[in-house]
C-alpha cells in the first residue's frame, strides 16, 4: 500500500522536479499494470538476483503489426543471442576471482519488441525499482513515519542498462533513465546523435557512431568509382542521422544523390514498391546505399524480386544488413553481390560452446529460449508446458510446427543455421565495461571494510566458467558503492575502463562515450560448385579504407566492375556543363591554349603560356629567335659571306691599283665609300639573324638604313655629275660647280647624313628594345621592337635615292663611254627597283613566318648589295686582273687627242700621267689648273682627215666630239658631241673645239 506523501512548508525548491517525477510516474504506473494486464508478454523478463542488478533490453521479438498489439509472433535471432550473450558475460564476471570478488552482478532483461515506444513503457520498470535510491528526507507520510517505497518483488534496483539495440530505443531510454542517473551502455545504437553530451549525458555504447559508419560507405562508393547512387533508409533515429551524416560526407567528396527515398516504420507492400519504382526511373544510379534496420532491407530485396528487374541494382547497406544470413532466405539471387558494412567483430569461441550446449530444459532463466528453439528446428516442443502452441506474445504458433514435435537429441550447431551474431562480442564488452568500472569502484569505496574470509572473497573458478554460481556467498559490495551516484560513476569510472576484451580487441571509450570505430567490409557471394551463399571479407575501414576489388563478385556474375554514374567523367581537357541533376553534365573541351580551373571552367594560360598535356596548368612556351644552324640562317649567311670577301677582294685590288688610271678614272673617294656601303649591306645579314638584343636592334637600324644611303648616296652623286657635265657641255664652257673630287665627297656624306638624322629621331620616337611576337597561341617569337610599317617608313629615304638615280641612269643612258660609269649604273638600278618591288609584298605577306621574313630580308638587301658589286666593279676587276695591259691613259681618251698630246709634246711638251703634255710657252698652251694640264688644240694644228685616216688611230666622227676630263681624278672618257673636235677638262674647266665651229 502506498502511504499518502505530504509536502512539507520548508522543502527546498530542487525538490519539486523529484516530485513532479514521481508524481508523474505514480501516475502513469496503474495505466501500464492496466496494459500489462492485456498481454502476457508485459510480465515475460529475465531476472536473476545479485549484490548489483544490470538492466538489459533487447528486441526478442519483432515489432507487432499495425492491429494495436506491440510484439510481433515471431522470435528475432538476433535479439535472443545478444540476450544470452549477457547472460554468459555476467555469469563469467561472477565466476571471475579477479573481478568483483565476492559481488554478484543480477539481471533484470526485458523485450523491447524492436519498438521505440514499448521500450520506453518497459524501461519503466527499472525506474520504479530504482526510485528507492531516492533521497526522502523531504518527504513524510501521514503518520508521520518515513516513506517507504514499494519494491518490484523480482529484482532490486537497477545499477545500470545494457542496450538498446536500435538507435531510436536508446534515444528514447536514454532520455528517461538520463532523469534517474542511471548509466546505460548500448552494443548496438549507432545514431550520431547520441553522441551529444547535453542532451544524453548517461549514454554509452561499446559500437561507433555512424558518422564512421557513413565515411565508410562513401569511401567505398569513391573506391568503385562511382559518383551516382541512391538511398534508402528507415524511419528513425538509426536510418534517419545515418543518412544525414552519408549525404552530407557524399555531397563533400562529389558523389551525387540520384533519388532518396524514406522507409515509414508502418510501410506495407505497396510502399516498398514505390520505392523500386522511384529507383527504377533513375537507370544510371545502378548503386543503392541502404541504411536500414534488417527488417526493412528484406522487404526492400522482396520488393526487388517481385519487380523482376532487367537490370540488377547493386546494394551497398549499412550494419542494418550487416552479415545476417537468415534476412536473405529466399533473397539470395536479389542480394547476390551486395557489400555491406558490419562491425569488426571476432568470434567469442567460448560463447559458440555455451550456445551449443543449451537446451530448453537446462536454460529455464530464458522465458523465450523455448520460442527461439522452436523457431530454429522447425518444431514444437512437447513439455509440461499446456501452452506450447501459445508463445509468451500469446499468438498460435504456425500450424506445421504443431506437427513436429521437438527431438530431445537437438543442439544448436552450424548445420542447423546456428552463427554467432556480430554483435555479441560488443554486447560482452557492455556487461565488461560495467564490471571493470564497478570493481574500480569497490577499490575506491570498499576496500576501508575488513576483508571477509579467503574462501567468501574469491569464486570458485570451474572449467566452464559460464556456469552460474549460486547466491550464498557474501556480499563484497558495501553501501557506499551500492548508494553511489549513478552520473559521478558514469563520468569517474565508466567512461574511464580501457581493457582487452575475450576476442583480444581493446575496449575503451571517448569523451563523447563513444566506442572505437573498426569495421569489416563483406560481399555476398555464391560459393563455388554449390548453391549456397555466404559473406566474404573484402577489405577493412578503420580511419580509412582497405578494400581487395578483384575478389568482389557482382550480380548476375558480371566480370566488369559496374559503373553508377549520370555522366562519365570528362576526358583530359574538358569541363562539365551542367544539365539537371548536379552529377549529370555534357563535356566540353577547352581551347588548345586554355587549361582546365576546376571542372566546371576553362582558363586561358596567358600570351606565352601552353598547358600541359593533362590540362592542369601551364609553362611557358620556348622562346623562338633565327638561330644560326637553321637553314632559314646559313643560306643568307654564305651569300652574306661570299659578298663580303668580294668586296674585300675589290677593294684590295684598288688598294693594289690605288694611282692607276682605271682606278683614278673611276672616282677612287666615290668608289670606295661605294664598296664600304656595299660591305655594310652584307654584314646586316648577321645582324639580322642574331639572337635580338637591344644592341642588335640598334644595328639592325643603322646597318640597313644606312648601308643602302652609303650605296645609293654614291650612286646618285656620280649620276647627277655625269648628267651636269653633259648637258652643261653642250650648252656653255662655263665653268662647273660642285665636281671635284671633295665636292663629290661632301655631296655624298651630306646625303648619308640625312638618313642618319631620320635613323636617330626614329629611335626617339621608337626607343630600341625587343618584343614578344605571336603569330599564334602557340608560338612565342622574340624579335626586334620594329613595327613593320616603322621600318618601311624608314626606308623611304633610300627609295628617294633609288628613284632619283635611276632616273639620272635613263637620261644618261646615250653617253658613249669607255669607263664612262651610266650605263652600269643605270642597270644597277633598274635591277634593284625590281628587287625591292618583289621584297615588299614577300616581306609583309610572310609577317607570320619569322625566318622567312628575315631570311626574305637578309637575301633581299644581299642582292642589292651584290648587284651594285657585279654591276660595278666586274669590269674594272677583269682589266685590273685579267688585261692590266688596258689599264692605260690611251684608253681613256680618243686617238684624235691622243696623237694631239702626242705631237705637243714633240713641241717641247712634257707628258702628264693623264696622256697630255705641259708646256711652258704661251699663246696656245693654258697653264695647268689643280695638279693637271689642260691643252687645246687649234685649228693649225689639227690634222685632217686624210692624215688621220692614214694612220692605224681610230678618228672621231663627224657626229662626235673628243670631251676629256682631267683632273685629280676622272670618269668621264669620251662623250658624244655634235661636230668633229675635241674637248678637254681641265681641273674643273670643260673647253670643247669643233671644226665646224673653230672656236670653243
Amino acid at each position: 500500500m502506498w502511504c499518502s506523501i505530504v509536502h512539507r512548508r520548508t522543502l527546498r525548491a530542487s525538490s519539486v522536479g523529484y516530485i513532479m517525477i514521481i508524481l508523474a510516474i505514480l501516475f502513469l504506473v496503474p495505466v501500464i499494470d492496466a496494459a500489462r494486464s492485456t498481454s502476457n508478454s508485459q510480465d515475460v523478463s529475465v531476472i536473476s538476483h545479485g549484490d548489483i542488478i544490470l538492466g538489459g533490453l533487447f528486441p526478442v521479438h519483432e515489432k507487432g503489426e499495425q492491429d494495436g498489439t506491440p510484439c510481433g509472433p515471431k522470435v528475432y535471432n538476433r535479439g535472443v543471442q545478444r540476450l544470452e550473450a549477457m547472460l554468459y558475460a555476467v555469469d563469467r564476471v561472477n565466476n571471475d576471482s579477479n573481478l568483483l570478488p565476492g559481488i554478484t552482478i543480477g539481471v533484470h532483461i526485458l523485450d523491447t519488441c524492436s519498438r521505440d515506444t514499448y521500450a520506453l513503457n518497459q524501461s519503466l520498470q527499472f525506474v520504479r525499482a530504482s526510485l528507492n535510491n531516492l533521497d526522502t528526507s523531504a518527504f513524510e507520510c501521514s503518520d508521520t513515519s518515513s516513506p517507504q517505497l514499494r519494491k518490484n518483488s523480482s529484482s532490486g534496483p537497477v545499477f545500470g542498462v545494457i542496450g538498446g539495440s536500435y538507435s531510436s530505443v536508446s534515444l528514447q531510454v536514454a532520455n528517461l533513465l538520463r532523469l534517474f542517473h542511471i548509466p546505460q551502455i548500448s552494443p548496438a545504437s549507432t545514431a550520431k546523435t547520441l553522441s551529444d553530451k547535453s542532451r544524453f549525458d548517461l549514454f554509452a555504447r561499446t559500437v561507433p557512431p555512424d558518422t564512421f559508419q557513413s565515411v565508410a560507405l562513401v569511401d567505398i562508393i569513391k573506391n568503385l568509382n562511382w559518383s551516382y547512387v541512391s538511398t534508402i533508409h528507415s524511419e528513425g533515429s538509426y536510418g534517419e542521422y545515418g543518412i544525414e551524416a552519408f549525404h552530407k560526407e557524399a555531397t563533400e567528396r562529389h558523389v551525387c544523390i540520384a533519388a532518396a527515398e524514406k522507409v515509414p516504420s508502418a510501410a506495407d507492400d505497396k510502399v516498398f514498391d514505390a520505392i523500386i519504382s522511384k529507383l527504377q526511373k533513375k537507370p544510371n544510379a545502378r548503386g543503392v546505399v541502404l541504411f536500414t534496420r534488417a527488417e526493412d532491407a528484406r522487404r526492400i530485396l522482396q520488393a526487388a524480386k517481385r519487380a523482376n528487374l532487367g537490370q540488377p541494382f547493386h546494394w551497398i547497406a549499412s550494419d542494418g544488413w550487416g552479415k545476417q544470413q537468415k534476412l536473405l532466405e529466399g533473397l539470395e539471387d536479389i542480394a547476390e553481390g551486395a557489400i555491406t558494412v558490419e562491425l569488426q567483430s571476432e568470434i567469442i569461441e567460448d560463447f559458440d560452446r555455451y550456445m551449443m550446449q543449451l537446451t530448453p530444459q537446462t536454460n529455464q532463466r530464458n522465458p523465450w529460449f523455448a520460442e527461439y528453439w522452436e523457431d530454429t528446428f522447425n518444431c514444437v516442443l512437447t513439455s509440461e508446458s499446456e501452452s506450447s502452441n501459445i508463445n509468451t506474445n500469446g499468438s498460435s504458433v504456425d500450424n506445421e510446427k504443431v506437427n513436429t514435435p521437438c527431438e530431445e537429441n537437438l543442439r544448436l550447431s552450424e548445420k542447423v543455421g546456428y552463427e554467432q551474431e556480430s554483435k555479441t562480442q560488443f554486447v560482452v564488452d557492455a556487461v565488461y565495461a560495467f564490471a571493470h568500472a564497478l570493481h574500480n569502484l569497490h577499490n575506491d569505496r570498499c576496500m576501508h571494510q575488513d576483508q571477509v574470509d579467503q574462501s567468501h572473497q574469491k569464486h570458485q573458478q570451474s572449467e566452464s566458467v559460464w556456469f552460474r554460481k549460486p547466491v550464498d556467498s557474501s556480499s563484497q559490495a558495501c553501501s557506499d558503492m551500492a548508494n553511489y551516484d549513478g552520473k559521478d560513476f558514469y563520468n569517474n569510472y565508466l567512461l574511464n575502463v580501457s581493457f582487452i576484451d575475450l576476442a583480444g580487441s581493446e575496449v575503451k571509450f571517448d569523451r563523447q562515450g563513444d566506442g572505437l570505430a573498426r569495421y569489416d567490409i563483406l560481399n555476398y557471394q555464391r560459393l563455388d560448385n554449390s548453391s549456397g551463399y555466404q559473406y566474404k571479407v573484402i577489405g577493412k575501414w578503420f580511419n580509412s579504407l582497405e578494400m581487395n576489388l578483384e575478389s568482389i563478385v557482382w550480380n548476375n556474375k558480371e566480370l566488369d566492375q559496374p559503373t553508377s554514374a549520370c555522366s562519365l567523367p570528362c576526358d583530359v581537357g574538358m569541363i562539365k556543363k551542367q544539365q539537371g541533376d548536379t552529377c549529370c553534365w555534357i563535356c566540353d573541351s577547352c581551347e588548345a591554349f586554355e587549361y582546365v580551373y576546376d571542372e566546371f571552367t576553362c582558363k586561358d594560360c596567358g600570351p606565352g603560356l601552353w598547358p600541359y598535356p593533362d590540362k592542369l596548368s601551364c609553362f611557358g612556351l620556348s622562346i623562338q629567335y633565327m638561330r644560326w644552324n637553321s637553314l632559314f640562317a646559313l643560306v643568307p649567311m654564305a651569300i652574306a659571306i661570299i659578298g663580303i670577301l668580294m668586296t674585300i677582294i675589290v677593294i684590295v685590288l684598288f688598294a693594289k691599283n690605288h694611282d692607276t688610271p682605271l682606278v683614278r678614272a673611276s672616282g677612287r673617294e666615290l668608289s670606295y665609300t661605294l664598296l664600304f656601303g656595299i660591305l655594310v649591306c652584307y654584314c646586316n645579314t648577321f645582324a639580322l639573324i642574331a639572337k635580338p638584343t637591344i644592341g642588335s636592334c640598334v644595328l639592325q637600324r643603322f646597318g640597313i638604313g644606312v648601308g643602302f644611303s652609303i650605296i645609293y648616296s654614291a650612286l646618285l652623286t656620280k649620276t647627277n655629275r655625269i648628267s651636269r657635265i653633259f648637258h652643261s657641255a653642250s650648252k656653255s664652257a662655263q665653268r662647273l660647280k660642285y665636281i671635284s673630287p671633295q665636292s663629290q665627297v661632301v655631296i655624298t656624306s651630306t646625303l648619308i647624313a640625312i638618313q642618319v638624322l631620320i635613323t636617330m629621331i626614329w629611335m626617339i620616337v621608337e626607343p630600341p628594345g625587343t618584343r614578344f611576337y605571336y603569330p599564334d597561341r602557340s608560338e612565342v617569337i622574340l624579335k626586334c621592337k620594329i613595327q613593320d610599317m616603322s621600318f618601311l617608313f624608314s626606308q623611304l629615304y633610300n627609295m628617294i635615292l633609288i628613284t632619283i638615280c635611276t632616273v639620272y641612269a635613263i637620261k644618261t643612258r646615250k653617253i658613249p663611254e669607255n669607263f664612262n660609269e651610266s650605263k652600269f649604273i643605270g642597270f644597277t638600278m633598274y635591277t634593284t627597283c625590281i628587287i625591292w618591288l618583289a621584297f615588299v609584298p614577300i616581306y609583309f605577306g610572310t609577317g607570320n613566318s619569322y625566318e622567312i621574313q628575315i631570311t626574305t630580308l637578309c637575301i633581299s638587301i644581299s642582292l642589292s648589295a651584290s648587284v651594285a658589286l657585279v654591276c660595278l666593279y666586274s669590269p674594272k676587276v677583269y682589266i685590273l686582273v685579267f688585261h692590266p695591259d688596258k689599264n692605260v691613259r690611251k684608253l681613256t681618251m680618243n686617238s684624235t687627242v691622243y696623237r694631239r698630246s702626242a705631237t705637243t709634246g714633240a713641241h717641247g711638251g712634257v707628258p702628264t700621267s693623264s696622256g697630255y703634255s705641259r708646256t711652258q710657252g704661251a699663246g696656245n698652251v693654258t697653264p695647268a689648273a689643280a695638279g693637271a694640264a689642260t691643252v687645246t688644240a687649234t685649228p693649225s694644228e689639227r690634222p685632217s682627215p686624210s692624215q688621220n685616216e692614214s694612220r692605224d688611230s681610230p678618228t672621231t666622227s663627224r657626229d662626235q666630239a673628243a670631251v676629256v676630263h682631267n683632273g685629280n681624278d676622272g670618269d668621264i672618257g669620251l662623250i658624244g658631241g655634235t661636230g668633229r673636235g675635241e674637248c678637254d677638262f681641265s681641273g674643273d674647266s670643260v673647253r670643247i673645239k669643233t671644226e665646224d665651229e673653230g672656236n670653243s
